[in-house]
């Protein structure tokens, strides 16, 4: 335990921080239980991005055999604006995917394969998927850093910080408590000793 000053000071100071621990905990529990919350949501999102995936994954897969065909996808499809904002969950600063924009450019009709618009539309629709579940990811990962934290500050406050005032509290008010009665104990002998030195004179 912290060495403290025996003083009525250091009581006040005590009941000002015990005081302040107890206003501050109800808001740091509701805000933990918040992130609990939004952290579940963005698992159960995260999940059915990647359930998104893969049914595009697998609405592709009886034909997916023709990409191993020579064709440059790179020069027909990208991405020609990618811009993230930021938004808040709980005070949690969080990127958001505000736009993303890909450009593509028409293949040569008779110089490539009749698949290759079906083909650029399917490697979009996976990107697009991809970088939308990345963002979640992100979002999670800093929802789940502010969670620690915050779970940390919680029991802080309720295994450490408040025991510890009650603590030192209960301590002082002791240790006064002793001082006044023997203060008191004093004085009567003080008087006790005047009394009888006023009768022998």
């Amino acid at each position: 335990m912290a060495r403290i000053k025996h003083t009525k000071n250091e009581l006040k100071a005590q009941r000002d921080a015990l005081a302040r621990f107890e206003r501050y905990l109800p808001t740091l529990l509701l805000k933990k239980q918040q992130l609990q919350i939004e952290v579940r949501q963005m698992d159960l999102a995260i999940e059915k991005k990647r359930g998104e995936e893969q049914a595009a994954r697998a609405a592709m897969a009886s034909w997916v055999r023709l990409f191993a065909e020579e064709f440059p996808f790179a020069a027909h499809l990208r991405v020609r604006e990618r811009r993230e904002g930021v938004g808040n969950i709980a005070g949690v600063a969080i990127p958001v995917l505000e736009r993303l924009e890909f450009e593509r450019r028409a293949p040569d009709l008779h110089d490539s394969p009749p698949w290759v618009d079906d083909g650029l539309a399917a490697l979009e629709t996976l990107a697009r998927l991809k970088a939308e579940r990345a963002v979640l990811e992100e979002q999670r990962r800093r929802i789940a850093e502010e969670l620690r934290t915050t779970t940390q500050r919680v029991n802080l406050f309720e295994k450490v910080k408040i025991p510890e005032a009650r603590e030192h509290i209960r301590v002082i008010r002791i240790f006064l408590g002793d001082q006044m009665t023997a203060e008191v104990a004093r004085s009567k002998i003080a008087k006790g000793k005047s009394v009888e030195r006023e009768r022998a004179a």
